[in-house]
């Protein structure tokens, strides 16, 4: 085997200028599609923290009840089972919620559980007014939810907790209202309104709920909303967030209520992402196929320029297998040091863009660019350049292996 690789070297060796221009589509195909790759998923992983953060891995809400039509499809016969959500009937909200948050906390699942009162209102500050949507909370259940902590930009959080009257708003309504910490806003529904105090400013990055989302005290929403015991969701947050579509699952059967875990509430972004990520490495992808079709090209010229050289070596004794490992061998120098070598240039390209400044805002917030370091990228970047490089070689090593020595030595003289 060490005699075919110092064949295979030399015969590398003579096209050195040929060889090189594949070496070097390799390296920045292999480097291009981890980087491609550790952005798109770096970005989406940043997305599913910042759903964590805002929305919880899961909610509880409207309360269902299964009709005679949805009973009888719901029957098991021969371990079949058909459900109806159609022939379900609704209730909106939760009407006992904290009969629903002990049980909720009962699965091993769950890491917190929070009730929250939602509904609209009309905020008004000076000559200023805007629709709001109102979220009553009690702050300590919500932090165990939420990433509202984390996401104050003006004021403290201990402030809000320590004042009935206080409220946290988003800083996109700030700009709107031109209101700061210590400014008085006005909530009005219908003949209901109470004055409150600005306590935090907060910004999720989601430009939906800085511009519209405000968080009261549990006690104040119920009056301004005229609701006194129901809850519009319970929030939860799982120790495995992951896992969130298999405990909504179950937690339904269980609670007999609608139970929307974050992959279904985030469906149409999460399909964004995949699809980004695939059309990515399909991109990089050409990248490598095009400097694999430049070595076939070399290799077949190889296999032209080298006929007699085969021709002696088949006369020599080797074997057409002998030939097709010399030329896969080739190929095979080529493909290892141009992932090696693309590897490291994709290490030092995301470390490069991981700390690129970048100002995005939207459906997340983030002022650099987020990567993801996963061993999965680097081995998926080898594993297509590996059956890429492969394949070209492969071709030219058969056409090299049916090669006769006697036509090649009858033709010379």
């Amino acid at each position: 085997m060490g005699l075919i690789l110092q064949i295979a070297w030399r015969f590398l060796l003579a096209k050195k200028r040929a060889m090189l221009m594949s070496l070097t589509g390799i390296v920045f195909g292999v480097a291009f599609f981890i980087v491609s790759q550790a952005q798109t998923s770096g970005f989406e992983s940043f997305f599913i923290r910042s759903v964590w953060g805002t929305n919880g891995a899961l909610k509880v809400q409207d309360r269902f009840q299964n009709n005679v039509a949805s009973m009888l499809a719901g029957e098991e016969q021969d371990g079949f089972k058909v459900e109806l959500k159609e022939g379900r009937s609704y209730v909106e909200g939760v009407e006992h919620p904290a009969l629903i948050i002990e049980a909720v906390r009962k699965f091993r699942e769950v890491s917190g559980a929070s009730e929250v009162l939602r509904g609209s209102a009309t905020a008004k500050s000076g000559f200023r007014e805007d629709e709001c949507e109102v979220y009553g909370i009690r702050l300590s259940d919500y932090l165990s939810v939420s990433n509202l902590g984390g996401q104050i930009r003006y004021g403290r959080i201990e402030d809000f907790d320590s004042d009935p009257q206080s409220i946290l708003v988003g800083i996109k309504m700030a700009e709107r209202l031109n209101l700061d910490i210590g400014s008085t806003l006005l909530l009005r529904r219908q003949n209901e309104s109470i004055r409150f105090r600005v306590k935090g400013i907060f910004e999720t990055g989601v430009e939906e709920y800085d511009k519209r989302r405000v968080f009261v005290h549990l006690r104040q929403a119920r009056d301004i909303l005229n609701e006194p015991h129901k809850a519009s969701f319970i929030q939860v947050s799982l120790y495995d967030n992951y896992r969130a579509d298999k405990v909504a699952a179950h937690m339904q059967e269980v609670l007999l209520h609608d139970v929307r875990p974050w992959q279904k509430s985030e469906k149409t972004w999460l399909e964004v992402f995949s699809a980004l990520r695939i059309s990515s490495g399909i991109t990089m992808s050409v990248i490598i196929m095009v400097a694999a079709l430049g070595m076939f090209n070399t290799l077949a010229i190889i296999v032209m320029e080298r006929r007699r050289e085969i021709a002696i070596l088949r006369s020599m004794g080797y074997t057409r297998q002998d030939v097709v490992r010399i030329f896969i061998g080739q190929g095979v120098i080529v493909l290892i040091a141009g992932m090696v070598l693309g590897c490291a240039l994709a290490f030092f390209l995301t470390l490069g863009i991981e700390n690129l400044p970048i100002r995005i805002r939207g459906i997340f917030s983030t002022d650099h660019f987020v990567v993801k370091w996963s061993l999965w990228h680097y081995f998926w970047a080898c594993v297509v350049s590996t059956v890429v490089v492969l394949v070209a070689s492969y071709v030219p090593a058969r056409k090299a292996a049916q090669i006769e020595p006697g036509d090649i030595i009858r033709g010379a003289s």
